[in-house]
């Protein structure tokens, strides 16, 4: 995404994005509010970049450190080609971020894709997380994946669907937020979620993070998430944590929050019963008090 495009949509993403070399590319991030506060890391999925968390990072950077990165492959990030856009990966690059920026006692937040990746850090970390926000995500094994991301995975078709025609992306922004909230997605926000995959180089990682969905045994990011799903004990009753939950996800339905609940039954439920996948964005009004109550219960 050139200059231009960023003042396009300088409504919605008011910040100054900084870039960190990792292993040759350049991760793009936010880093917003002042740097001796509690640090607060917010982890996008597929296909978004930091610009969901838009609204958090503003309100929320008046008290805290708020670091939102894009991952390899999206938003202001480099999209490299040959690239192995594998979980792992996605998880080494975040611990070299948290490392280079010396960030530690770390409330994470995590969303979609950004779940299995900031669980991924923290389960080989726990004594770095303070505390734990989970929207629509998951961080453990299931086989539960709708038929209209399934058959993005095939080879050609999903090439020219999520590539070639935008189709992944285009259907996500509509799909994922509530029918009766649709009237918020102005021009704007939706340039600011399109503006950095306009072509079919740009598209890349969503297409790689899609194919990547560890299903089965055979997966080759099976293995790394099981042993992410078998380290969610170390937070089970001792990490702070809440769950913010849009119960008219297409994708992430109310079986993974009985899932989550499973794994973290300390975690305080908030279910928005009128809200989708991006639920950060259908209610983000009712949700930044519930950050800054929740974040504000970690300071006493």
């Amino acid at each position: 995404m050139n200059r231009l495009e960023l003042e396009a949509i300088g409504d919605e993403y008011p910040f100054t994005p900084k870039a960190m070399e990792i292993d040759g590319h350049l991760i793009g991030y936010l880093d917003e509010g002042p740097k001796d506060a509690p640090v607060v890391l917010m982890l996008h999925g597929n296909p978004t970049w930091s610009f969901y968390y838009r609204k958090l990072v503003l309100a929320l950077r008046k008290k805290y450190r708020v670091v939102a990165p894009d991952h390899i492959g999206c938003g202001l990030s480099d999209k490299p080609q040959e690239y192995e856009y594998t979980l792992a990966n996605h998880i080494a690059n975040l611990s070299s971020l948290v490392a280079n920026l010396g960030l530690g006692n770390v409330s994470l937040a995590v969303h979609d894709w950004g779940g299995a990746i900031g669980f991924g850090w923290a389960v080989d970390n726990p004594d770095k997380v303070r505390s734990l926000t989970i929207f629509n995500t998951a961080a453990f094994r299931s086989t539960k994946i709708p038929f209209r991301i399934w058959v993005c995975r095939a080879p050609l078709f999903g090439d020219v669907a999520v590539r070639g025609l935008n189709g992944f992306l285009g259907s996500a922004v509509k799909l994922a937020m509530a029918t009766n909230k649709r009237e918020r997605f102005t021009p704007q926000v939706e340039a600011g979620y399109m503006a950095p995959y306009g072509s079919w180089s740009e598209r890349i990682a969503i297409h790689r993070f899609v194919q990547d969905i560890p299903l089965s045994p055979s997966d080759r990011s099976y293995q790394r998430l099981t042993r992410i799903e078998e380290g969610l004990e170390k937070f089970r009753d001792k990490t702070p944590c809440q769950i913010i939950w849009g119960m008219k996800d297409f994708c992430f339905t109310s079986h993974y929050l009985d899932r989550w609940t499973q794994f973290l039954p300390q975690a305080q439920v908030h279910r928005f019963h009128d809200a989708g996948h991006f639920v950060v964005e259908d209610a983000h009004e009712e949700i930044i008090p519930l950050m800054d109550s929740f974040l504000g219960s970690l300071r006493k």
